[in-house]
């Protein structure tokens, strides 16, 4: 019998294609797609989804969950937005392989403003007993990238010092068998120290080895290069041209500070898709931007691990040294109190609590002393765990770039302290609202596709996406007259309206608009 009836709803597929009236039955975690009538079709339960859409779950390519979703596996604020796949491992902040567990919790520590430190067992060290500790265990599905910080690591420690073609080759060996436990490719954070220090040649024999087994090359570029504006991409579609592997470039936008308009990067994205390099990017529609705190600091500080970092910023010979670097660092971003445009979170001591959603420029007025003072002596303080978001991202060009062919969604999405990041709970509801409906920059089907098929394509994933039968049940029902995104850069923590149902792997995460706190998902791996 038919576990699931979704009628009367307008199916649109995934695959770009216009709608079109249907009813998804379910039959345990897979779809059938049934036309003409089903008044007679026996089932466990019916969904009228009457004046809804009833899509393919979206599936985000770019996200900072893998830690706090173990902790919280209900994952409510990205199943209330539709997801039910998503890519971990991003900017080369993957946990899995490590060779050593003390280097994986000091890997926790040194990243713990940007994906946490939850109070859960680190009981892995291989892919596969890392993908373990998903499978059926939280609420949505996941597909691991292995980050280049993690075979640098494991290989050559933290410090920045040179690949030699045997470190090359032991790093490719963890590659390899990271590819062959389930990775879908490898991931670079080229602003993060240790992955930051791995040359371009390094980085080519990298992801000439995820290529061999048919995964992508997904990469945080080298923002800081050349001219900080086309250099960056050009030395990614580089690795592409040298290593063979299929260039995924994750998050672009246009910085305020930028020297360019986006259209030349599209140019240049396109004169390498038209040389034969295969190219893709993902996106968001945000203007504010977020990482852990300490990417504000030089990277001499930040070299050796946070054990050797928190020295640095403790020791009082060094901290002029640091206060001028990051009095000039923050000028750029604005002439006038730069500080003001960092907002901080995640503060765990209670003398701290207060602080949370402040600027740095407001704390270092309740606490007195200078800001970057301030911002020293609190990193110490919270074990380096401090978040900070701020406008980073010139608004007017995201349209254009999600409308653009090579787009497709990742929300870059951060789950620690209430004001981390408004893309943890809008960024699919916000396309499908305002740039589908109210400004329609893309068609509903266009949309839809940049968020399921076209992904799951570009990942390898070839049992979602798409509303077929026989394709996993990953399945959305919403409104598109009343979806939005209700999330704001002062109250972050908003969920979205027209989201009504959302099913992984056959069971809903989302029932009438609620969390189930179901945990259905599963840890997918590449080539199964």
């Amino acid at each position: 019998m038919i576990d699931l009836l979704i009628l009367n709803g307008t199916v649109i597929d995934g695959s770009g294609n216009p709608g079109y009236k249907a009813a998804i039955a379910v039959e345990g975690d897979a779809i059938r797609v049934l036309r003409g009538e089903v008044g007679h079709v026996e089932a466990g339960r019916r969904i009228d989804a009457t004046g809804c859409v009833v899509a393919p779950g979206f599936i985000d390519m770019h996200s900072h969950s893998p830690l706090m979703i173990l902790a919280n596996p209900a994952h409510a604020p990205k199943v209330h937005q539709g997801v039910t796949t998503e890519v971990i491992g991003v900017d080369g902040h993957s946990y899995a392989p490590f060779a050593r567990r003390e280097d994986l919790l000091a890997f926790v520590e040194m990243n713990s403003g940007l994906e946490g430190s939850p109070a859960i067992d680190y009981d892995w060290s291989t892919v596969t007993s890392y993908l373990s500790r998903y499978d059926r265990k939280v609420a949505v599905n996941i597909a691991l990238l292995a980050g280049n910080s993690a075979l640098r690591i494991s290989t050559l420690g933290w410090d920045d010092v040179p690949a030699n073609p045997e470190a090359i080759a032991q790093m490719r060996s963890l590659l390899r068998e990271a590819m062959e436990e389930g990775a879908f490719g490898l991931s670079t954070g080229l602003d993060y120290p240790p992955g930051v220090y791995a040359t371009t040649e390094e980085l080519s024999a990298l992801a000439a080895e995820t290529a061999r087994w048919g995964g992508i090359y997904h990469t945080h570029v080298r923002y800081t290069l050349g001219d900080r504006f086309l250099d960056p991409y050009r030395e990614a579609l580089e690795i592409g041209r040298r290593s063979g592997a299929p260039v995924h470039i994750t998050h672009l936008f246009r910085r305020v500070t930028s020297p360019g308009g986006v259209r030349q990067a599209f140019d240049l994205f396109e004169a390498a898709r038209t040389e034969g390099l295969d190219v893709t990017f993902d996106t968001f529609p945000e203007e504010y931007g977020g990482s852990r705190i300490i990417i504000l600091l030089p990277l001499w500080a930040q070299a050796g691990g946070p054990a050797k970092l928190k020295a640095r910023l403790m020791d009082q010979e060094v901290r002029p040294k640091l206060r001028e670097y990051l009095e000039q660092r923050v000028r750029a971003y604005r002439d006038y109190n730069p500080w003001a445009i960092f907002r901080v979170g995640n503060f765990a001591r209670p003398e701290n609590l207060r602080f949370e959603g402040m600027t740095l420029a407001e704390i270092a007025d309740a606490r007195g002393g200078s800001s970057a003072d301030v911002l020293c002596d609190l990193l110490v303080e919270e074990n380096l765990g401090i978040i900070a978001t701020w406008r980073a991202f010139a608004g007017l060009t995201m349209p254009p770039i999600l409308a653009h062919d090579l787009a497709m969604v990742g929300t870059d999405s951060i789950f620690l302290g209430n004001w981390a990041s408004i893309r943890t709970y809008g960024v699919y509801p916000r396309i499908l609202g305002e740039f589908v409906r109210d400004e329609r920059i893309l068609t509903l089907p266009e949309a839809i596709r940049k968020m399921t098929s076209y992904p799951a394509q570009r990942l390898g994933i070839l049992d979602r996406g798409l509303l077929r039968d026989g394709m996993k049940a990953d399945i959305v029902v919403f409104d598109p007259a009343t979806i939005k995104s209700t999330a704001t850069y002062e109250t972050p923590p908003q969920y979205p309206v027209g989201i009504h149902y959302v099913a992984v792997n056959g069971q809903l995460v989302v029932d009438q608009g609620k969390c189930t706190t179901l945990t259905p998902g599963r840890a997918l791996r590449r080539g199964r």
